[in-house]
C-alpha cells in the first residue's frame, strides 16, 4: 500500500473513532442522563465499540482522559454541588498513601468530585490509632466517602466509640471490619446518650459495640424512645409470669440477641401479644416463644402469624391443639412466610420424608433444602436410610450434627467381635 493509501486508512479509522466519541459525549451530557453511575458510562463506552469494525479496538487505550479512568469518565457526575471534574488533589493524595482509584471510581465515584475532601486527616487519625499503610488503603478503597468527613466530627466519632472499646488497638480492628458503620456520622449527641444509657443497662461493652457496627439505627433512636421500649419489654415480661428476679438477665439476653427488638413500636408488640392470647397460648407459652424466637416475634405482625399457622394446620391436618404443640415444638412455623414453610416442607418430600415425620420432629423445617440434601448425603454414605427413621440425626446446628455424624460413623466401624477374646477351637 502506497504511503497517501495508509495515512488515508489512517484517517478513515480516527474519523470512525471521533463518531464514536461524539455519540458517547451526546449521550451522557444529554439531561436525561446527567449522573448516571461510572458503571452504566463504561457499559455505553464498551457497547459502542462493539458496534464498530474490530480494528477499532486498538483505539480504546488512546490518550482522551487520564490513563486511570474510562474514556470521558469526568462527564458522568454533574450536579449543583459538584463539579464536573475529578479533584486531582484528592486523586493525588489517594495514590500517595496506595489506594486503589479505580475500585473507588466503580463503587463511589462521586466522592472524587467533591470539591472539599480531607484524605490525609483521615488518614493521619487513623495512623494515631495504630493502623498501618494496609489497612489505611483497605479502609479508603471499601469506604471511600471517609474523605468527606471532617476532621472535627472524626474525631467525636472516635471517642464516641472509644467508650466501648478497651483500646485503640480494638478500635482499628473494628473501623477495619465496619467502615461504613464508623465513617456513617449523624446524631452524634444522641448516639453518646445511647451509648451511656446501655452501659448503665448493664449490657457490656462488647456487645455495645456490636451493635454500633451491625444495629448503628438504634444509636439514632431519641433516647427516650429507647427507654420506652425497654420499659415495656420489662412491663411484658412481667405481664406473661416471668420474675422480677430473673427480668435484667432476660431482658439482657433478649438486647444482645436481637437488638433490633428496640426499633419496633410499643403498640405493635401489645398486638402480637393480644393476638397469641386470643390463639389460645397461655402467658408461660408466649413467653417461651419470644425466648426462643429471641424476641423475632415482634417484628412480625398477626396477618403473617395466623397466615403461616393456617398452612401448617392444613398441611399436617391436625387440630388447633396439636397446632399449638408443634409451633411451641418449632417456634420458626411462626417466623417464616408460607413460601418458606412450603419450599422447605416440598424439599423434604423429595428426598423421601413423610409429613408424619417432620410433623415429629418439626424443628427439622429450620433447615435449609440445601443443608437438607447435604446431610442427607452424608448420612446415606453411611448406610443410614433417614426416611426410614427419626429425623433427630437430621437436626441442630453445624456443629451438632457434625457430632452425631461422629458417632454414627464409630458405631458403624466397630467390630463386630471382640478381638481380644479366645477363639473356641476343637483340638
Amino acid at each position: 500500500m502506497s504511503g497517501s493509501g495508509v495515512r488515508g486508512c489512517w484517517r478513515s479509522k480516527l474519523r470512525s473513532f471521533d463518531i464514536i466519541v461524539q455519540r458517547y459525549n451526546e449521550y451522557i451530557l444529554s439531561p436525561r442522563t446527567v449522573g448516571i453511575s461510572q458503571r452504566t458510562a463504561d457499559m455505553l463506552w464498551k457497547l459502542l465499540l462493539r458496534s464498530q469494525p474490530c480494528r477499532l479496538c486498538s483505539f480504546r487505550k488512546m490518550p482522551l482522559a487520564s490513563k486511570s479512568r474510562s474514556p470521558l469518565a469526568c462527564f458522568v457526575y454533574t450536579t449543583d454541588h459538584q463539579s464536573n471534574q475529578e479533584n486531582k488533589r484528592t486523586v493525588e493524595k489517594l495514590y500517595k498513601f496506595s489506594v486503589d482509584v479505580r475500585k473507588i471510581r466503580r463503587l463511589k465515584g462521586w466522592v472524587l468530585f467533591e470539591k472539599e475532601t480531607y484524605v490525609e486527616e483521615i488518614a493521619g487519625v487513623l495512623q494515631q490509632l495504630g493502623a498501618d499503610e494496609a489497612a489505611i488503603a483497605s479502609i479508603l478503597e471499601r469506604c471511600p466517602e471517609a474523605i468527606v468527613c471532617s476532621p472535627a466530627t472524626l474525631n467525636t466519632q472516635r471517642e464516641l466509640w472509644q467508650l466501648v472499646c478497651k483500646n485503640e488497638q480494638e478500635l482499628v480492628k473494628l473501623i477495619e471490619q465496619f467502615p461504613e458503620s464508623f465513617f456513617t456520622i449523624k446524631d452524634q449527641e444522641t448516639q453518646r446518650l445511647n451509648i451511656q444509657f446501655f452501659q448503665e443497662l448493664g449490657l457490656k461493652n462488647v456487645v455495645i459495640s456490636r451493635f454500633l457496627t451491625t444495629a448503628s439505627n438504634v444509636f439514632h433512636n431519641p433516647i427516650e424512645k429507647n427507654k420506652q421500649m425497654i420499659s415495656i419489654l420489662q412491663e411484658s415480661y412481667l405481664n406473661l409470669g416471668g420474675s422480677e428476679a430473673n427480668m435484667k438477665v432476660w431482658l439482657l439476653k433478649l438486647l444482645s440477641q436481637n437488638p433490633f427488638i428496640l426499633l419496633n413500636s410499643s403498640a405493635a408488640i401489645k398486638e402480637t401479644l393480644e393476638f397469641l392470647q386470643e390463639q389460645g397460648f397461655a402467658n408461660s407459652e408466649i413467653l417461651q416463644l419470644l425466648s426462643k424466637l429471641k424476641g423475632f416475634l415482634f417484628q412480625l405482625c398477626p396477618g403473617s402469624i395466623q397466615n403461616s399457622m393456617s398452612f401448617s394446620k392444613n398441611t399436617f391436618k391436625c387440630t388447633d391443639h396439636d397446632l399449638k404443640q408443634l409451633v411451641l415444638k418449632c417456634p420458626a412455623i411462626l417466623y417464616y412466610s408460607v413460601p418458606v414453610l412450603e419450599e422447605r416442607i416440598q424439599g423434604l418430600l423429595e428426598e423421601g420424608i413423610s409429613i408424619a415425620q417432620i410433623k415429629e420432629t418439626p424443628m427439622v423445617l429450620e433447615l435449609t433444602p440445601q443443608i437438607v440434601q447435604y446431610r442427607i448425603r452424608k448420612l446415606n454414605s453411611l448406610g443410614y436410610r433417614i426416611k426410614d427413621g427419626h429425623l433427630g440425626n437430621l437436626n441442630g446446628t453445624k456443629k451438632e450434627f457434625e457430632a452425631n455424624f461422629g458417632k454414627i460413623q464409630a458405631k458403624k466401624g466397630r467390630p463386630l467381635f471382640n478381638p481380644v477374646a479366645p477363639l473356641n477351637v476343637e483340638e
